[in-house]
Parts: structure tokens; C-alpha cells; sequence
């Protein structure tokens, strides 16, 4: 993966999130000067997050790290620490468990998420800090920025855009680079 060259927007800025007039799944995301469309979650979006209740929660969340499918997505360029996804990663979702709300890796017998997907959400996923540095359990988990399903579909809580939207956006992105849902 090659690095994006260094610019003035590459580790600063705010990716804005605002729910679309009239369908409470889709959003339109804006960046300086872009904007796109988006899909956030089938419950739209929440200040009160809570684990499994579909939506996205209003919030600024940091762009912590990111995760990629190596055979699908070659040749990203970004600013932001990226790991190839390996079949053994899984994210944890059971807020019993110690692990709640963090990568591990294959076997886990608590309920979890795989980041080897066969759909291509996560051919490009980016952790968001909901729940991460801090974690507290039934507050929601893996709140990810990923790539969009067919037809724009909702997500499960997340936020996700096309795959060329993305591949544009991570040339632009960084480590401070923050996401906020309003």
C-alpha cells in the first residue's frame, strides 16, 4: 500500500454526516468540497447508542485505524494506519465478554463480527473511536466507516459509501481526521 503524498488537509479536517431529507437510512457526507451520498443506520442515527439497535450515533468519532481486503482493494493511498485483513481477524461484539469491541482472532466463541467478509463491506473498513479508547459495555460496537452495500442499504449502525468514494476520501484523510454524525 503507498502512502498519499503529505498535504495541508491530510491529517486535519472534519468529515460531516447529516441524515437525507426523508429516509432516515441514507446521509449525505461532506468534506471541504466534496460531498457524496451515504448510508448510515436502519434506525438512522441515535444519542442514545446501545448495542444492536441499528443505529448511528450522533457523535464526533476519530479516525483511529483502518483494515483492507489485499486480493480487492490494491493500490489505497492514505495517511491513515491501514492492516491487511488476514481470514483469522474477527472484531468482537458480545459486551460480556473481555474483549468486547476489539479485533481478535480466530477461534472466539462470543458473538463477533468477521472483517473477511464475502460481501466487500469491509474491503475497506475504518475504525471509529465509538466506544474504543473508553469502552463501556452495551454502548454499541464495531461502528465502522466501510464500503456500501448494493442500492445503498442501510447499515447496522455504521456509516458506508461507494468504493470509488472511499478510495477518493483516503488520499485525503489522516490520523486527526475526524467523522462527525450530526
Amino acid at each position: 500500500m503507498r502512502r498519499a503524498n503529505k498535504t495541508a488537509s491530510d491529517n486535519r479536517g472534519t468529515i460531516v454526516i447529516r441524515r437525507a431529507p426523508l429516509n432516515k437510512s441514507r446521509a449525505i457526507l461532506r468534506y471541504g468540497p466534496l460531498s457524496m451520498p451515504a448510508a448510515i443506520g436502519r434506525s438512522g442515527t441515535t444519542a442514545r447508542k446501545r448495542e444492536g439497535d441499528g443505529a448511528t450515533p450522533i457523535a464526533s468519532m476519530r479516525l483511529l485505524n483502518g483494515f483492507f481486503r489485499g486480493d480487492r482493494m490494491r493500490d489505497l493511498r492514505t495517511r491513515l494506519p491501514m492492516r491487511r485483513i488476514r481470514p483469522d481477524m474477527l472484531w468482537c461484539d458480545e459486551p460480556r465478554d473481555p474483549n468486547y469491541n476489539r479485533l481478535v482472532r480466530r477461534p472466539l466463541k462470543a458473538s463477533h463480527e468477521e472483517m473477511r467478509r464475502k460481501d466487500g463491506l469491509y474491503d475497506a473498513c475504518l475504525v471509529l473511536d465509538w466506544n474504543v479508547t473508553s469502552r463501556r459495555r452495551y454502548r454499541g460496537s464495531a461502528i465502522f466507516f466501510h464500503l456500501i452495500r448494493p442500492g445503498f442499504e442501510p447499515t447496522a449502525g455504521c456509516v458506508a459509501i461507494r468504493p470509488a468514494d472511499m478510495r477518493r476520501l483516503l488520499t485525503l484523510i489522516g490520523r486527526g481526521t475526524m467523522l462527525k454524525v450530526v
